[in-house]
């Protein structure tokens, strides 16, 4: 062994760290699963952060590919009858879990310091037999934010099953969530199983309608929606309002048309530590329903954009 090859201490278990600014606003990128560790504005946290010296605790800010949210008993078949096994990241329900680009190192492709972007080849492997290759842009505006760009492409043989969706927790600037408002523009409500698992979709209704603004106080989420609305630019919201007068949100653009939101109430050790704010390509257990599933050719490409930012 070439001992002089191994680093004399211990890299970050997030890896290099690629540090971003634009105005007041400051973003820190992670090489491992280009993640957003840090985001904020005016020093006022819009994500919940995460020491670099720790692995994510809650897939902060992950991009979720190949697919987002939970895939049922980590099993699926392709459109060739092929059924393939991933492992059960979620034991407890008898789930694969967001995907398997968290815990790779991305590649710097372009590093600036208002952007950044990062790409991962995605190997072949046990359960899954595609090859592909993402991209994602990072890039901060003083006025505008945090704007988010991922390209995946098919550079393998054989049409893969693909989702692309993203895991940032909204900060509430260190009040109670309880304190908080929330509000969301969806029109549907995904209905689950106990294994979090969808079983169909519904209306918006009760504790599910967000559409316009509503306290936090004793509401537990761990939910999707469909059905997005947008505004005049587009964009489909979630806010996230604060007893310090701001709101941190996220949108997503006409790319992306499904979202999943959580409180955290039953994440141990992280209960309520801020809300999850998720923009998804398609919601969870799509290899299986088919449900807003992108069948990717080789040779094809899909790309989604997304961005936060403190009002």
């Amino acid at each position: 062994m070439n001992t002089s090859q191994i680093p004399a201490t211990a890299p970050a278990p997030s890896g290099t760290q690629y540090r971003l600014s634009a105005g007041t606003h400051r973003a820190t990128i992670t090489e491992v699963g280009a993640m957003v560790r840090e985001y904020s504005v005016d020093g006022r946290d819009v994500f919940v952060p995460f020491d670099e010296h720790e692995p994510a605790p809650v897939f902060n800010a992950a991009v979720l590919v190949p697919w987002p949210n939970r895939l049922r008993d980590g099993r699926y078949t392709t459109d060739d009858g092929e059924t393939h096994q991933l492992p059960l990241s979620e034991p407890d329900r008898g789930t694969a879990l967001h995907g398997l680009g968290c815990w790779y190192r991305w590649s710097a492709v372009e590093v600036a310091d208002h952007a950044v972007t990062l790409e991962l080849a995605l190997p072949a492997q046990k359960g899954w037999p595609f090859q592909l290759t993402t991209r994602v842009r990072y890039a901060l505006d003083a006025e505008q934010g945090l704007e988010v760009r991922v390209t995946t492409r098919n550079v393998g043989t054989g049409t893969a099953p693909y989702g692309v969706g993203f895991h940032p927790w909204l900060s509430a600037g260190g009040a109670d969530l309880d304190d908080c408002t929330v509000r969301l523009d969806a029109t549907e409500h995904v209905t689950v199983d106990d294994r979090l698992l969808p079983t169909g979709v519904e209306p918006v209704a009760g504790d599910h309608d967000l559409r316009t603004t509503r306290s936090l106080a004793g509401l537990d989420l761990d939910d999707a929606w469909v059905g997005a609305t947008r505004d005049e630019r587009g964009l489909s919201w979630c806010r996230l309002g604060c007893p310090d007068g701001r709101t941190a949100a996220v949108w997503a653009d006409s790319s992306m048309d499904c979202w999943q939101v959580c409180s955290a109430d039953h994440i141990t050790g992280h209960e309520r530590l801020g809300l999850a704010a998720e923009p998804m390509s398609c919601y969870a257990d799509a290899f299986n329903t088919g449900d807003r599933l992108v069948r990717l050719a080789p040779g094809e490409e899909h790309e989604v954009r997304w961005g936060a930012t403190l009002l």
